[in-house]
């Protein structure tokens, strides 16, 4: 195990992927299959017993097994062989109904497919718990007033739930792309040699085995990889949304920003030179498996092009990335949850950030007024002209504008200079994202 294997990564999901689950998901197609053929008469229902009696991963040798995977090319050769020779030892006869019909990639790629299909289940029930945390943010938070920040420059007022609501909605698209998704994603691979299946493999005992792994029957995916690679980008995704969100988590962090934080927690955040330091730890993190997931997803995408009907080098790219990916992804939605979950919001460094610019924020407000008026271009000339005054002067652009127009009075001004009268349609953004996630949830 890796120095940062609770850092990046999710312990359940690692051990999903752990050689010993994987060995037993492998040892899962071969039982299936067998009682899948002796419901069509193809396997007597004595060595079918056997074989599964036998398709325990306690009686593999893993380490002769991962040995031996480098001469077959792939992991199935070998356990096939041990396999065999486990049911051999009871019974000859039953022994030459291992693996019957079947070639190497469908078990692989099926073994991958019943992972997935674990991961997927609890990343939605992850997903399910992140979404609850952001309704619980953008609730909590509807009216607190902060700045809105384009080119990383103050622009206007909005309130912190409408950067949660708009978070929350990102979330809520990736967890549609996930559930659209699994119909083409949680298919069996059972096609034989050159994906044309033959008589020990026909439709029906696909169609057997497909039910009973609880998967989906197609025909042969063997080199066209277009689901994993969709399933891949789809995982992508969600993780750049979740990196962003830690991204605008970190900034708002910043010393000279101040507004949002982490979690505290017992040596948490902290660094090994600085005591005064309250690092952003999690989002750190989250940003790390950010950078590294648009890789894999890219290795996916450039092993699709595989040759004719088993490819060389290009399908073996996939095990290792594709599960990497899972890994990565259950990380970033962990970490996330833990992240959003115990933020610290300072509603007051908020509202004091309103005021840095003097004004200058409330540009836009006082330009529609006046656009009223003296017609949109005169007005927009007018404040800019006012704002580089401001600016120079260093004054407030209220002041600026009672002393050089006569348009709108001061009276008239002031409510133009409130926050809360600058955020646009904020809250009924809000309302109207809340309203869509919680009639989802009931």
């Amino acid at each position: 195990m890796s120095l940062y294997s609770e850092v990046f990564y999710s312990d359940e999901i690692n051990e999903l992927f752990s050689d010993e689950k994987s060995l037993s998901y492998l040892l899962l197609f071969e039982s299936s299959l067998a009682k899948a053929q002796v419901e069509h008469g193809i396997v007597p229902n004595t060595s079918a017993g056997i074989i599964a009696s036998c398709s325990q991963a306690d009686l593999i040798d893993l380490q002769a097994l991962k040995k031996a995977i480098q001469l077959g090319g792939n992991v199935a050769i070998p356990l096939v062989k041990q396999l065999t020779q486990l049911v051999k030892n009871q019974d000859a006869e039953a022994a030459k109904f291992v693996h019957f019909g079947a070639t190497s990639q469908d078990v692989v790629d099926t073994t991958t497919v019943l992972q997935t299909k674990v991961f997927v289940e609890w990343l939605e029930n992850q997903l399910n718990t992140l979404q609850e945390v952001l309704i619980k943010q953008t609730q909590e938070h509807r009216q607190t007033l902060m700045i809105g920040r384009t080119l990383l420059q103050q622009a206007k007022p909005i309130t912190f739930g409408l950067k949660m609501a708009l978070c929350l909605e990102s979330i809520q698209r990736s967890a549609e792309r996930i559930q659209s998704l699994k119909g083409e994603l949680l298919v069996l691979q059972l096609a034989g040699a050159v994906g044309s299946q033959n008589q020990a493999i026909n439709q029906k005992v696909k169609e057997s085995l497909a039910n009973i792994l609880g998967l989906k029957a197609t025909h042969s995916w063997h080199t066209h990889r277009d689901a994993f690679v969709h399933f891949a980008a789809v995982l992508g995704v969600l993780v750049g949304s979740i990196g962003k969100i830690a991204k605008d988590i970190s900034l708002l962090m910043q010393t000279e920003v101040g507004e949002v934080f982490e979690g505290a927690g017992v040596g948490k955040g902290g660094s090994s030179t600085m005591p005064h330091k309250r690092n952003p730890v999690a989002s750190a993190i989250i940003l790390a498996n950010a950078q590294r997931v648009p890789h894999l997803v890219a290795t996916l995408m450039t092993a699709m092009t595989q040759e004719h009907e088993r490819s060389a080098g290009l399908w073996h790219s996939e095990w290792e990335v594709l599960n990497d990916l899972m890994k990565l992804t259950a990380g970033t939605v962990e970490r996330s949850i833990g992240l959003l979950s115990g933020l610290e919001v300072d509603k007051n460094r908020m509202l004091q950030n309103l005021e840095l610019t003097q004004g200058l924020i409330y540009a836009e407000n006082v330009s529609l007024a006046l656009a009223e008026k003296i017609g949109k271009s005169e007005a927009h000339e007018l404040v800019e002209k006012a704002c580089k005054k401001a600016v120079a002067e260093q004054k407030h652009l209220k002041k600026i504008l009672v002393e050089n127009q006569n348009y709108l009075t001061e009276p008239e001004l002031q409510p133009l200079f409130q926050a809360e009268n600058a955020i646009g349609l904020s809250l009924e953004i809000i309302d109207n994202i809340l309203g869509k996630a919680v009639s989802s949830k009931l």
